[in-house]
């Protein structure tokens, strides 16, 4: 799939998590010590997902299409939007520090599952990010399994 077809939107997040899984990974084969496994590498490129996607949470021309996802029957979507983003923010902190990271995996894990209606309401009503058209619910479903399956991975 080109960057077109996922969409933009998505493209970061994934490139943060697969290339920040094999940075992380080649650290823990060359020289540092607490990279050398699977595990804190996943940790660690969770947590950069998680900045990548946490961060636009507060940046206007993102904020405006994420309060848009949000579907109607849920109340303040101004305000879920805020708790999304600092959720996604604190959990990408609690992912680096290693008593914590099981919790703020699993946290993110159920956080993403949560927050998957509004990728669905955001693909059905042709909404965008950032002014470019989500990604379609398709590849979006996809992507969101393998975010959560990081995640889970991240927590055992």
């Amino acid at each position: 799939m080109t960057g077109d077809k996922l969409g933009e939107s998505t493209m970061a997040p994934l490139i943060a998590l697969l290339g920040g899984f094999a940075l992380l990974r080649l650290l823990g084969f060359l020289a540092v010590d607490t990279l050398d496994g699977w595990q804190p590498a996943v940790r660690g490129a969770l947590a950069l997902m998680f900045v990548t996607t946490g961060v636009p949470h507060f940046l206007p021309a993102f904020r405006r299409d994420f309060v848009a996802m949000v579907p109607p029957a849920l109340p303040r979507p101004e305000l879920l939007i805020t708790l999304t983003g600092v959720l996604e923010l604190a959990g990408a902190a609690g992912l680096l520090v290693p008593p914590l990271a099981p919790y703020a995996a699993a946290g993110l894990a159920l956080l993403m599952l949560a927050m998957f209606p509004a990728n669905v309401h955001a693909a059905r009503t042709n909404g965008t990010l950032a002014g470019k058209p989500v990604t379609p619910l398709p590849a979006r479903t996809a992507l969101q399994v393998l975010f959560v399956a990081a995640a889970v991975a991240a927590a055992l």
